[in-house]
């Protein structure tokens, strides 16, 4: 209850604030709001026009939303969809789509509907037909454990977006298990709760727990109209699904 009513007063706030930004230079395609600027945010680095004043929402968030509208069934087909590590707006948003079955997990997060290890999913096989996990796996130490345990539960005519940030100019993924304190796995990783740097053979990391993964440049897509939403340039969507039985 207690968690339910911060986010209450944070969504509220967010509306309020909301109401400065107007204008017809952003759009938001979470909220669907209009804004003559986004936020700043960043830590180390502070990203210009990231988040949007009225949903919170980040270029990695819109971005998902885009592409769920333009190149996906999500807003239209019935789909039992499980989503890792819940965004608050994002998570009121598609309870309430009518179509979708939705439930949320976490270990950690008060917001999740569910309790539960991404390592150790307590769902049947086959019984999940969309998966979201957005920036969940660098944080996880047996990324290829929570491979196989998504791919085990996503239905045959299933389909997931597992995304994590990229280093595109790395090759291969770098990780050091030995390395757990938090300020040097900043300095090597990025974030103090990261324990790996993915490079471009992500997908062939997807690919072993046997999905069929397709990188999709969506921005490069979309072309100029990136800017109106505010969009980076530097993470590719990787779409998985399951490979038809032989």
């Amino acid at each position: 209850m207690i968690e339910r009513a911060k986010n209450e007063l944070r969504a509220a706030y967010f509306a309020a604030r909301s109401v400065f930004y107007r204008g017809d230079h952003f759009r938001c395609p979470v909220c669907e709001g209009r804004f003559r600027a986004f936020l700043p945010f960043g830590e180390d680095q502070v990203r210009e026009n990231a988040r949007c004043p009225r949903c919170g929402s980040l270029e990695r968030h819109r971005l998902l939303f885009l592409y769920l509208r333009r190149r996906t069934n999500f807003f239209t087909a019935p789909l039992r969809t499980l989503e890792f590590a819940p965004h608050p707006y994002i998570q009121r948003r598609l309870r309430r789509q009518t179509n979708l079955t939705y439930t949320s997990a976490d270990l950690e997060s008060p917001l999740a509907m569910l309790t539960m290890d991404i390592t150790d999913i307590q769902l049947a096989d086959g019984s999940i037909d969309c998966i979201l996990c957005y920036h969940v796996l660098e944080h996880v130490p047996d990324d290829r454990r929570a491979m196989t345990e998504l791919f085990r539960i996503l239905s045959p005519d299933g389909w997931a977006i597992l995304q994590v940030p990229v280093d595109l100019s790395r090759e291969a993924t770098f990780e050091d298990p030995a390395v757990v304190d938090p300020r040097e796995r900043a300095r090597l990783f990025g974030r103090p709760d990261h324990v790996r740097v993915y490079g471009r053979d992500y997908a062939d990391r997807l690919r072993g727990a046997g999905f069929r993964v397709s990188v999709v440049d969506f921005v490069a897509e979309i072309g100029d109209e990136a800017q109106r939403f505010a969009l980076r340039d530097d993470e590719p969507i990787y779409f998985c699904d399951k490979p038809s039985p032989t």
